[in-house]
């Protein structure tokens, strides 16, 4: 470092009036260390270090048998259970926790035996103001809007809050994580448009390096109507890109052997003119007049036309009458960066951005063989996780939404399920989340914390929110404990995080005081409870002779005016009914009821709709049309007919109890293993609506059991996306 004594001065006054250093010192004191770098208000360049274990919640390998099954001696892929190998794995949190946990953790062991991650793709929120709500089919068709979980709200505001500024923050550091899990000829794909290319791309190339990137892709996108405007000419984005980088220089390849382009079958480009119209014709075939004007897709000679022609290869689409002409596929195995011939979007399952499966087969089959590991950390809809299943790749997807978690599952089970009928092999697949959240990660406005007086600030604004909620609830604050913040009547009141799941270690804190304290009954309220949850730590506590009591915090909690009211309704978790139905040494499973208490949409909807609207809420556990007249009258319709109408996937372990719970944790570089107690999920059966078919099946097939008696779970996935699990032992 080389300043002079005058440089040296300015700098020690400045830093004494506590202002800002000129951007020319920030070289003199810290050198040129990168190429290319993107700076942003409230930039913070300290990377997460943290490792927190992963709690398996279920497994699922084998695919529903309608007929009877029986005990299995050894693994089969096709019929029996996978007992070793490689689990593909469907994790539930937030990813900046799950990036630094893998990269830590043991399960960073798991992936290098298996040869580490080759393919990095994310589809990450970039569209501010994007509408996340997500169509739920109730009852004969009709659709409910759920909204966004108040997890889900947490981190799309912490995404977006600040200008922009938040979000680039955002990725920068779950890019660098990213980095560090790929392998050396690893290659990320990022998917961005317009708004934020040009910044990402900036951080892309500092964190990989601008000679790792490999180009830009152009993919399509899905065009919305554009109001016109007579004084300004609209330009509709009809592309949006895919970023491609690898990790080093010396590594990279793309798959041309693997005959990307001659896997891609010949298609038919259409022309933007129709067939018909005015102009100076050049070709009629069929009574019909091909035209060669300036502007559309082809320019083609009058001699090149008939020959064309004469091919096949120029024809009219009857459907659309617009003018084709027949795109080869490449014989040469080299990959362009135009991908506009497939769409960028897809809608079969109804999540929103919900990636094409055409797009992913492409960009999978380009950048990975049979085998190769592919992550996917803004999981969404799980095409990526889908395609690879497909493709006989091994793959590791994420994401913060439980709706998202269950609608991947569905839709894996579903391709198991298609493979399994085909003959064909599949993987085993694990549901995970982070474990044993210390207070100290919650996730609160996205800022760094590294000052007592933005420390002090965060606690203030969260006493106040926690008296806002207990202030709700009816109950009065007390102090004096861990986990205990309030009491309504005789009942304690214990506060899950406000803007993370309720977990298991939270619950067994509250255990562990109210056993210390002689506490009897407490009330524990969450607005978003960990996957797995119930019923192990619940069966706990009353062994113990403590009552827990779960209550959902509603959304309605944020509006002030509502509490003031007293209008704020707290509700129940759901509960299942079920009976077994024994035959000799053969069980199933008959699912008798399930009993839910949502409200949702609802507050205030009298005075919020129009004469002649209607809206479908969620009130007192029931899904209800709400309609008002053009006279004003309101009418309440409720779709939920029955007990299962709420139900929209069912599972059962048939001898629950058999797989303990592992968690790995790495000590002193050593990988430790730990029995948290509690056991895994195998999912054994199951039944689930799908956009085709809206009917579930009630009673499951039969199992074969061959002991006196077996512990039996049974899961139920609501149509929000929300689990609940009974336990129940049973005698043979």
């Amino acid at each position: 470092m080389k300043l002079t004594d005058n440089e040296k001065r300015d700098i020690v006054k400045l830093l004494e009036e506590g202002k800002d250093l000129p951007e020319k010192y920030r070289f003199l004191l810290f050198g040129e260390k990168r190429q290319v770098e993107i700076t942003w208000n409230n930039k913070v360049n300290e990377i997460s270090n943290l490792s927190l274990p992963f709690q398996i919640i279920e497994q699922v390998d084998e695919p529903r048998d309608e007929n009877i099954k029986f005990l299995q001696g050894s693994f089969d892929f096709v019929s029996g259970r996978q007992n070793a190998g490689w689990s593909n794995k469907l994790i539930w949190g937030d990813n900046k926790y799950i990036l630094s946990s893998i990269k830590n953790g043991p399960m960073r062991n798991e992936i290098e035996s298996e040869g580490g991650v080759k393919l990095i793709y994310i589809d990450p929120p970039f569209s501010v103001g994007q509408d996340y709500t997500i169509d739920v089919a109730i009852g004969d068709g009709e659709i409910f809007n759920k909204e966004p979980s108040v997890i889900e709200n947490f981190a799309y505001r912490n995404t977006w809050n600040r200008e922009g500024n938040s979000f680039l923050q955002m990725l920068y550091e779950r890019l660098y994580l990213m980095k560090e899990l790929l392998r050396d000829d690893g290659v990320l794909v990022l998917r961005i448009d317009f708004h934020w290319g040009h910044y990402v791309k900036g951080i892309l190339d500092e964190i990989f390096g601008f000679n790792n990137f490999r180009n830009e892709i152009v993919i399509n996108r899905t065009k919305k109507n554009v109001t016109k405007n007579t004084k300004q000419l609209a330009l509709l984005s009809g592309v949006e890109s895919l970023y491609v980088y690898s990790k080093s220089e010396e590594f990279f390849y793309l798959n041309t052997e693997y005959e990307l382009d001659k896997k891609r079958e010949s298609y038919w480009r259409a022309t933007d003119d129709s067939a018909g119209v005015s102009g100076s014709p050049s070709r009629i075939v069929e009574g019909k007049t091909f035209y060669a004007r300036k502007g559309c897709h082809f320019k083609f000679s009058q001699e090149r036309m008939d020959e064309l022609y004469k091919q096949g290869k120029l024809r009219i689409n009857s459907k659309t009458n617009k003018v084709q002409y027949l795109v080869e596929a490449s014989s040469t195995g080299t990959i362009d960066t135009n991908w506009t011939d497939i769409p960028g979007y897809s809608f079969s399952t109804g999540y929103p951005t919900e990636n094409s499966t055409q797009l992913l087969e492409r960009v999978i089959k380009a950048c990975t063989n049979e085998n190769d590991i592919v992550c996917d950390f803004f999981n969404g809809s799980g095409t990526t996780a889908n395609v690879c299943e497909n493709l006989n790749r091994k793959w590791l997807v994420t994401d913060i939404g439980k709706f998202s978690i269950h609608v991947t599952k569905k839709r894996l089970i579903t391709t198991q399920r298609k493979l399994k009928k085909d003959g064909k092999n599949w993987r085993a697949f694990e549901l995970l989340n982070l474990g044993k959240y210390q207070r100290q990660y919650y996730i609160y406005d996205g800022l760094t914390e590294r000052d007592e007086i933005k420390l002090l600030h965060k606690k203030r604004k969260e006493q106040e929110f926690e008296k806002l909620i207990l202030d709700a609830y009816k109950a009065e604050k007390i102090s004096g404990f861990l986990t205990i913040k309030g009491k309504k009547g005789s009942t304690l009141v214990s506060l899950g995080p406000i803007n993370q799941s309720l977990s298991r270690h939270h619950v067994e804190e509250v255990i562990k005081e109210c056993l210390k304290n002689n506490i009897t009954s407490v009330d524990i309220l969450g607005f978003e409870y960990e996957m797995g949850l119930f019923p192990s730590v619940q069966e706990e506590a009353k062994s113990q002779g403590l009552r827990l009591n779960y209550k959902q915090i509603p959304m309605d909690i944020f509006d002030v005016e509502a509490v003031k009211k007293g209008k704020v309704v707290f509700f129940e978790v759901a509960a299942i009914e079920f009976r077994p139905i024994i035959k000799k040494n053969l069980l199933s499973i008959e699912l008798t009821d399930f009993a839910v208490f949502y409200n949702e949409n609802n507050l205030g909807i009298d005075e919020e709709l129009k004469n002649g609207s209607s809206k479908i809420i969620a009130e007192a556990g029931n899904i209800i049309r709400v309609a008002k007249s053009k006279e004003g009258v309101i009418k309440r319709d409720i779709l939920t007919k029955n007990w299962y109408d709420w139900i929209d996937y069912w599972s059962v372990d048939f001898d629950f109890e058999s797989k303990p719970e592992i968690i790995k944790f790495k000590k002193d570089e050593k990988i430790e293993e730990v029995w948290t107690g509690n056991y895994i999920f195998e999912n054994e059966w199951q039944s689930f609506r799908t956009k085709k078919n809206q009917k579930i099946d009630l009673i499951s097939s039969k199992i074969e059991i061959k002991k006196d008696k077996t512990k039996v779970a049974v899961k139920v996935v609501d149509i929000f996306g929300n689990d609940t699990m009974k336990v129940m032992e049973v005698k043979i």
